[in-house]
Parts: C-alpha cells; structure tokens; sequence
C-alpha cells in the first residue's frame, strides 16, 4: 500500500510537471532546454507578467526535466496560479555550464545565461507579456545566476528574489538602486555561507539600494523550502512594478 501511494504521488508530480510546456531556444550552435507554464485562462488579447526561475547545481543536464524539482510546484499550486496569472520559465542549465559570474568558476563557459537574457528579451518583444512585470528568482547556483542576470540586464527586471546564492561585488552598483530585492539564506548554510547574502546586502545599501533579507535560523542549505513558505513569496514580487 506504502509503495502505491509512492507511485501515485509521483505520478501525479510528474502529471503536475507536464503543465510545463517542453520548449528549447535555439541560437547558432547553442540550443537552451526550458519548460514554459502558460498562465491559467490565458487571454491572447492580454499581457502577463513573467517570471524566470533559475535552477541549482544539482538539477543541471539536460533532460529538460530536473530543473522542476524545486519551485515549480509553488507555481504549480491552483491558488497561486489563479491569484498570480503569469508566465513562468525554468531554463536548465547544461552540467558543462554555470549560471553564476565567471569568476567563480572560470573553467565553465558561462555562456547560458546570455541565451537565456536572449530568450527572455524574445518573450518580452511579444504581445502578451507585461514589460513592466518581469521578475527573476533562483536557488543556490540560481541564487548566484539571480544576481549575475541583475548585473548584466539590470533594466530587465521590475523584482528578484535570490535564495542562498551568493555574487560579484563589483556588480552591485550595477543594480543595486534598479529594483526592488528579497534576499533568502539559511543561517547554518555550509554549502554558500550566509555571509554571502549579508555582504550582498550590505553592498546594496552601500551603492544607495533598500534590500530586504530574511535569515531562517538553524536552518542550512535547503533554505528555499523556507522561503517557499512565506506566505508573501509570491506576493510580494507581484506587487513591484517598474
């Protein structure tokens, strides 16, 4: 009976995924795998704000699935897709690359997240997508590619919301005064110290910004469970406007 109720659950996560549209972006030589959610009761004669989400380390490949294992069931939930009709996109990042700064690993090619800004500038040139609401999230590599898009097209975004992610300093002035921030990490994180987010932070409001940071106590790497809890994740980010 354990085992049936197993299956079932995962059958119907995997069904759940599958609201998610295949999709690839192509470019030369380089193709981009991602899943695309369509906004519940999709009116064409409308525009919806979108809403990219970026992987961690660990859901790289490229099978076009594993990226929605953590995050897309809170898009996924029928309230949330009923209260906050949007676009929303989860790219998957190839295990050869990195959505983080160069810096960091300077032996990845760095160059999905350009694909991936070239992709989002093609859905934002289209008629059913709101310019003025785009935002950008991301979990632990996510976190680190939150920031990293921030710095390279910082215009882009109305909100973002990195988790556990860390960033280029030298960045920061980049956005920092741009768009509204809500910063997410673990206190007990032994994977990217929290001292990350709080130097982030504290850049921010040195180049002029007004961040906001939530520290879960006893709580280490996973901390995107957390921050998936707050009861205003997604409200929040939907109330900023450009």
């Amino acid at each position: 009976m354990r085992l049936l109720i197993i299956i079932l659950f995962s059958l119907n996560i995997f069904s759940q995924n599958n609201e998610f549209e295949r999709l690839q972006f192509v470019k030369g030589k380089d193709t981009l795998n991602y899943r695309l959610l369509k906004p519940i009761d999709f009116d064409s004669s409308k525009k919806y704000p979108l809403h990219l989400f970026l992987h961690g380390v660990g859901e790289r490949g490229n099978d076009n699935e594993r990226q929605l294992i953590h995050g897309a069931k809170v898009f996924l939930k029928q309230e949330n897709r009923e209260k906050y009709k949007s676009w929303v996109l989860f790219p998957q990042c190839p295990s050869n690359d990195w959505w983080g700064n160069e810096n960091r690993y300077p032996k990845l090619k760095g160059t999905t997240i350009k694909l991936v800004i070239e992709l989002m500038e093609q859905m934002i040139s289209g008629n059913n997508v709101d310019s003025n609401r785009v935002y950008v999230s991301g979990l632990s590599m996510g976190g680190m590619g939150t920031f990293e898009i921030l710095s390279q097209r910082p215009d882009m975004f109305a909100a973002a919301t990195p988790i556990c992610g860390s960033g280029d300093l030298n960045k920061v002035k980049n956005y920092a005064k741009k768009l509204p921030i809500w910063i997410f990490h673990g206190s007990l994180d032994k994977v990217v110290l929290p001292q990350e987010s709080l130097n982030i932070a504290k850049k921010i409001i040195e180049e002029g910004g007004n961040p906001r940071l939530t520290l879960y106590e006893n709580v280490g790497h996973d901390s995107w469970n957390d921050a998936f809890e707050e009861k205003d994740f997604l409200s929040w980010i939907h109330s900023k406007s450009k």
